[in-house]
C-alpha cells in the first residue's frame, strides 16, 4: 500500500505543470464568459469547461452543463439542448449513475430523431444499449446496440459501426458466449485499424483480456489487460482506466495473490473517487470483500458488502444486488451461519432468475438469430452482385474469344472442341453451386441444433442446480437443529415440488438425447388407448397437483398402433401440460374420435390459453419456448418438442386449438391397430 501510494505521489509531482498549464486554459475560459458575448460562443464555452472539469471536479462539470442547457432552451436550439443532455448523461456516467445517464440519454434520442440526425442516432442509440448494459439488463443493451449498428450501416458510418459490434460483443461476453464474443472483438479491432481509430485499441485489448478472465485463462487475461492499461495511460483514456485497474485485481486474487490484488483494488478506488462515481467505488469494495472473506475478516467485509448493496438499490443496478447477496450467502457460510446464508443465497437466486430469466435468454436468441440472418442477407446481396459482374465479364471474355475464333478462321473441330469445354465446364459449375448449396444448408441444419443443445444445456444446469442447493441448505440446517418441524415440513413440500419438476425433466432430456443420437427404434404394438390414461391419471393424482380433475372420455375398445414408450410420454406430458396452466381446482378432459383410418386423441383444459403469437413457437425446436404455470411451476419447452417428435414418428400429426383465458386442446393422430 505505501509502495502505491509513493508512486502516485511520484506522478502527481511530475504532472505538475501540465496541471498548471490546465488550469491556466481553464481560467482563460471562465474569463470569456465574463465578457460580452453571443449566445451561441457562449453556449460552446460552457459544454468546454464542463468536459475539462468531468474528471476534475464534476459538480462543476454538471454546473457548467446545466447552465448551457438552460441558454440553449431560452433560444429554442435543438442542437444545444441535444448536446447538453449528451454531456449531462456522459456526467452520470463517469458517476456510477446509469439510471440518470438512460433518463438524458432517452431525452437526447428524442430530440436527434425529430432532428433527423442519423450520426446522433446511432451515438444515442449506442449510448442507451451502454446505460441498459452497466445495470445488467443485457436484453435491453442488444436491442439498443443493433440498433445502433443498423443505423450506422445504412450511413456508412465505420466508427459507429465498429462500437456497436464492439458492445455486442461485450454483451455477448456476460452471457458467457465467450466464442462468438472475441469474434465480435476481432472484427471491430480490423475496423479500428482501418479507420485509424487508435482509441479503440485499448477498448478492444481491455475486453479481450475479461473475456480470458472469465474463461480461467490468466496468462491470456494479464498479456491483454496489461497492453490496454500502457495504451489507456498512453492516449489519457481516463474512463476505463480504473475498470482495468480492477480486472488486473480479480485477476490476481483468482491466481491467490491477495497482496497484489488490493494494490490494485485501492488504485481503481482512488481513481473513482476522483470521479465521484460511487457505482465504481461499491464495485471495488465488492472485490476487496472477496479477499477479506478469504482472509477471515469478516466483520469488515460484511459493513463493505452491505454499502455496495445500499448502492446497488440507489441506482437500481441488479447485477451488483445479486454479487452482494452472493457474497453475503458466502460469508454467512463461512461463519456457519447456515441459516443466513439460505436466506441471502434464496435473495440471490430470485434476483439471478428474475435478471437472466429464460425469457431475457430467449429474447436475445431472437434477436441474434434475426441479426445474424440480416447481416447474412446481406452478404448474400453482396456476393450476388459480384457474382453478376463476373457473369458479365465472363460473357465479354466469350464474346471476344468467338471473335477471335471468327478472325484466325479455326476449323470446325476446334469450334466444336471448345463447345463441349464450355458444356463440361457449365456442368462442373451446376455441380459446385449444387455442393455449394448443400453445404450451406447442413451448416444452417448444424447450427440450429447446437442452439437447441446449447439453449437446454444452459436451462438443465440451472434447473438441476437449484433443487440440489435448495436440498443442500435444508440438509445444512437439519444437522445443525436450526430448523423447526413446522418449518422443515413446508421446506420439504417445495423440495418435493422442485424434484417432481426435476425427474420430469431428466426423463425428457434422456428420451431427447436417444433421439438425437437416433437410439430410439420405434417397436409398434396395439395400444389401449383408455388404459394408458387411466394409468397416467393415477400416477399424476398422486402427486396432488393443484387437486385438478381428470376426466378420462376414451372408449375401452379404442386400440391404437404405436410405440407404447412414446406414446404414453406424449400422453404424460400433455397431461402435465394442462396441469401446469389450469387452476387450482380446474377440469382436465380427454377424448378421441375417428378419423380416416385414425383416431384423433384431445387432451383439453380450461386454464389461461396461450396466444396466438406463441403457438407459432411451442413446437419450434429452435425456440424452446417455455413460460411459468399459474402456482409458478418451471418449465423447459422440452416436452412439446419430444411430444412432436414422437408423434411423427409415430406416422401422426401434432397441433393445437386455444383462446386466451378460457383454455387449450392439444390434438394428436394416432393410427388404429
Amino acid at each position: 500500500m505505501k509502495r502505491t501510494i509513493l508512486i502516485f505521489t511520484v506522478l502527481l509531482f511530475v504532472g505538475s505543470h501540465s496541471v498548471y498549464t490546465q488550469q491556466f486554459n481553464l481560467d482563460s475560459l471562465e474569463r470569456v464568459l465574463q465578457g460580452s458575448i453571443s449566445d451561441s460562443l457562449r453556449l460552446t464555452t460552457l459544454l468546454t469547461l464542463s468536459k475539462e472539469y468531468q474528471y476534475k471536479d464534476i459538480p462543476k462539470a454538471e454546473k457548467f452543463s446545466k447552465q448551457a442547457f438552460s441558454l440553449a432552451e431560452k433560444n429554442n436550439w435543438a442542437w444545444g439542448k441535444s448536446k447538453a443532455y449528451s454531456q449531462e448523461a456522459f456526467l452520470a456516467t463517469i458517476s456510477g449513475d446509469y439510471t440518470k445517464a438512460m433518463k438524458y440519454d432517452n431525452e437526447n434520442l428524442q430530440m436527434v430523431i425529430e432532428q433527423g440526425d442519423s450520426v446522433a442516432i446511432a451515438e444515442s442509440l449506442n449510448n442507451l444499449g451502454n446505460d441498459y448494459s452497466d445495470i445488467g439488463k443485457y436484453d435491453e443493451s442488444y436491442y439498443y446496440f443493433t440498433q445502433s449498428y443498423r443505423v450506422a450501416r445504412a450511413i456508412k458510418d465505420s466508427l459507429k459501426m465498429t462500437k456497436a459490434i464492439f458492445n455486442i460483443g461485450t454483451v455477448l461476453n456476460e452471457l458467457g458466449q465467450y466464442d462468438l464474443a472475441l469474434e465480435h472483438f476481432r472484427v471491430s479491432s480490423q475496423i479500428s485499424q482501418m479507420i485509424g481509430d487508435e482509441d479503440g485499441m485499448p477498448y478492444t485489448d481491455e475486453a479481450v483480456g475479461f473475456v480470458y478472465l472469465k474463461r480461467k485463462e490468466y496468462k491470456k487475461a494479464e498479456e491483454y489487460l496489461r497492453k490496454a492499461l500502457r495504451s489507456i495511460r498512453e492516449r489519457n483514456l481516463t474512463v476505463i482506466e480504473p475498470r482495468t485497474m480492477k480486472r488486473l485485481a480479480q485477476l490476481y486474487f483468482e491466481q491467490d495473490d491477495s497482496e497484489k490484488a488490493l494494490l490494485y483494488y485501492d488504485t481503481a478506488a482512488m481513481l473513482y473517487r476522483q470521479s465521484s462515481n460511487e457505482f465504481g467505488v461499491a464495485e471495488v469494495n465488492l472485490g476487496i470483500s472477496q479477499i477479506l472473506i478469504d482472509q477471515e475478516g469478516f466483520a469488515e467485509a460484511k459493513g463493505l458488502i452491505e454499502r455496495s448493496l445500499e448502492t446497488a438499490k440507489l441506482f437500481n443496478a441488479q447485477k451488483m444486488e445479486i454479487d452482494c447477496y452472493r457474497l453475503l450467502s458466502e460469508l454467512a457460510e463461512k461463519k456457519g451461519d447456515f441459516k443466513s446464508a439460505l436466506t441471502y443465497h434464496k435473495n440471490f437466486k430470485q434476483l439471478e432468475d428474475s435478471l437472466f430469466s429464460e425469457k431475457m435468454i430467449e429474447k436475445i436468441f431472437q434477436d441474434q438469430l434475426r441479426f445474424q440472418t440480416e447481416t447474412k442477407d446481406l452478404e448474400i446481396a453482396a456476393l450476388s452482385k459480384a457474382k453478376t459482374q463476373q457473369s458479365n465479364e465472363i460473357r465479354r471474355q466469350e464474346f471476344l474469344r468467338n471473335i477471335l475464333v471468327v478472325v484466325v478462321a479455326l476449323t470446325a473441330i476446334l469450334l466444336f472442341t471448345v463447345y463441349r469445354s464450355g458444356q463440361r465446364r457449365k456442368r462442373i459449375n451446376n455441380l459446385l453451386v449444387e455442393h455449394q448449396q448443400e453445404i450451406k444448408r447442413r451448416s444452417i441444419e448444424l447450427e440450429q441444433l447446437n442452439q437447441v443443445k446449447d439453449k437446454f444445456f444452459s436451462i438443465i444446469s440451472h434447473d438441476l442446480r437449484s433443487p440440489i442447493n435448495a436440498l443442500s441448505g435444508l440438509l445444512n440446517l437439519v444437522e445443525n437443529k436450526q430448523i423447526t418441524q413446522e418449518e422443515f415440513a413446508n421446506l420439504t413440500k417445495e423440495l418435493k415440488i422442485q424434484f417432481n419438476h426435476t425427474r420430469t425433466l431428466i426423463n425428457n432430456l434422456l428420451d431427447w438425447a436417444l433421439l438425437q443420437m437416433d437410439k430410439l427404434k420405434i417397436q409398434p404394438e396395439k395400444i389401449n388407448l383408455a388404459t394408458i390414461v387411466d394409468d397416467n391419471f393415477k400416477l399424476l393424482s398422486s402427486l396432488h397437483l393443484k387437486e385438478i380433475k381428470l376426466v378420462n372420455n376414451l372408449a375401452p375398445d379404442m386400440i391404437g398402433w404405436g410405440d407404447l414408450n412414446m406414446i404414453n410420454l406424449v400422453f404424460r406430458n400433455l397431461i402435465l401440460n394442462a396441469i401446469k396452466f389450469s387452476e387450482a381446482g380446474g377440469v382436465i378432459e380427454i377424448s378421441a374420435t375417428h378419423k380416416d383410418g385414425s383416431y384423433v386423441v384431445g387432451v383439453k383444459d380450461y386454464g389461461v390459453g396461450i396466444s396466438e403469437e406463441v403457438q407459432k413457437l411451442l413446437f419450434d425446436k429452435t425456440s424452446g419456448y417455455s413460460t411459468r404455470g399459474t402456482a409458478n411451476e418451471k418449465g423447459t419447452g422440452l416436452g412439446l418438442i419430444l411430444c412432436k417428435e414422437f408423434v411423427e414418428k409415430n406416422g401422426g400429426q401434432i397441433w393445437l386449438e386455444s383462446e386466451e383465458g378460457k383454455g387449450s386442446t392439444f390434438y394428436f393422430s394416432l393410427k388404429k391397430a
